[in-house]
């Protein structure tokens, strides 16, 4: 079966509203925020409470262990010659399997796959710049800024900002307390990639909303490809063409960006923002795992205190959500 019969099968149980939302503008406060009648995530029912959480899951899982792969290819071409590979054999790959179509489609349609695309491209190569400099797991603590700050900006709900704070309780706890005897600048490439990260969650959505299956992923992912081309061949050249290198960038790319990427847009079409954004608070948790399965990096008392704490505020973020939907929807 391939990636585009994957997305129509795990969306076959969900029931989408027959009216689509209106386009909303570029400010964090329109983030859209599904109706809880729709959304499987926050409807009664264990099948649709648990689907959209899985998917966030599943793709957490296979970026991570996708971004600790990556740090052993850096030394052959570099970070940007890693993202490079990353992007392109991610585009070529849903080109074959999706096969979008580039009729039909307004100016806002590609003006939001554009910017979606550009928004990946700096998002990763942020985030590798701060892996050519800074452990993995401390890398994306700091990355995971950006979607808890999404989270706190786009919840109406009180109670989703202590969520969100416990989140960050954990995401300080899992760095030291701190990030000083870390190299500034990768702080500040995995800060960037923070922000750039809130920002793909937004347009994300919106490109979801837009598109049939993965066919906006697809066109925003050559975006990104193209953006980021010629970076990668002035940094790595022909070492882009080694076959061994090429075989592990191919790696790369399905872990780090088909699987998760297509998971997370799947997910985003069922789940609000804010709830999406604080189960990201989980991606650090599985950083650590990852680098210490294929990296060797060990886990500290204080690191796995943080990583119960950020699952915690996840769990709490979902179970929130879904209560909030049965009481909306009980005569």
């Amino acid at each position: 079966m391939d990636e585009c019969a994957l997305n129509r099968a795990l969306e076959a149980p969900v029931s989408i509203p027959s009216t689509p939302p209106t386009a909303p503008v570029a400010t964090p406060s329109a983030v859209p925020t599904a109706n809880p009648t729709a959304n499987p995530a926050v409807t009664p029912g264990r099948r649709g409470s648990l689907g959209p959480v899985g998917l966030v899951l599943a793709g957490g899982v296979s970026v991570q262990f996708g971004g600790a792969l990556a740090v052993t290819l850096m030394p052959r071409v570099g970070a940007l010659g890693v993202v490079t590979l990353r992007l392109l054999v991610a585009a070529v790959v849903l080109l074959v399997i999706c096969r979008p179509s580039l009729r039909g489609h307004s100016r806002a349609d590609w003006g939001t796959v554009v910017v979606f695309g550009i928004t990946m491209a700096a998002m990763n190569g942020l985030f590798y710049q701060s892996l050519a400099r800074i452990p993995l797991g401390p890398a994306v603590t700091l990355e995971v800024l950006g979607p808890l700050a999404l989270s706190v900006l786009t919840s109406r709900r009180a109670l989703n900002a202590v969520w969100a704070g416990l989140a960050l309780a954990g995401v300080f706890l899992l760095g030291g307390g701190g990030f000083s005897s870390l190299d500034p600048v990768g702080v500040a490439f995995a800060l960037g990639a923070g922000a750039m990260w809130a920002t793909y969650i937004v347009f994300s959505a919106r490109t979801g909303r837009r598109f049939p299956q993965a066919d906006g992923l697809a066109l925003a992912m050559v975006v990104a490809a193209v953006v980021f081309l010629p970076l990668g061949v002035v940094e790595s050249g022909t070492k882009l063409l080694n076959p061994a290198t090429v075989a592990l960038g191919s790696a790369v790319a399905v872990l780090s960006s088909v699987l998760p990427y297509t998971l997370e847009l799947l997910a985003l079409r069922r789940l609000p923002s804010s709830t999406f954004a604080i189960l990201m608070s989980l991606e650090p948790a599985v950083a650590a795992t990852a680098g210490f399965l294929i990296l060797h990096q060990a886990l500290s008392v204080p690191e796995a205190m943080a990583i119960a704490l950020v699952i915690a505020a996840s769990m709490g973020a979902v179970r929130t959500q879904v209560g909030r939907g049965k009481a909306k929807v009980e005569p």
